[in-house]
């Protein structure tokens, strides 16, 4: 009977040792996992601890490349409606000069065609 007892007590004492065993190699593990963890943690932060001040006056020049934008585009508008009128401007001056260059007879007779087209 004290045999039995003995052979049992080994026999759960090899299996604790065994489950102790994994237990410490699966503890080594997850300590190389948290060290990796943390490392990857540690450089994650160098690089993204001074993205919000960047990210923040990144949107600020932005914003005011944008109202530059705007400007520039009435610019651009006031300066096709200052070529456009210059154009009329130079059409109307060249009409002018065509019938100043012209003989009194066909004045009125440009005249007339001029008043007959407009109505």
């Amino acid at each position: 009977m004290v045999t039995v007892v003995v052979v049992l007590n080994t026999f759960i004492a090899l299996i604790n040792f065994y489950i102790a065993w994994r237990v410490w190699k699966i503890r080594r593990v997850v300590a190389g996992a948290a060290k990796a963890i943390l490392a990857a943690e540690r450089s994650t932060y160098k690089v993204l601890h001074g993205a919000p001040n960047a990210i923040s006056k990144g949107q600020t020049g932005v914003s005011a490349v944008r109202s530059r934008y705007q400007q520039l585009e009435l610019q651009i508008q006031q300066v096709q409606q200052i070529v456009a009128l210059l154009s009329l401007v130079g059409k109307v001056w060249q009409r002018g000069s065509k019938l100043a260059r012209q003989p009194k007879s066909q004045k009125k007779v440009s005249k007339l065609s001029v008043k007959l087209r407009h109505k």
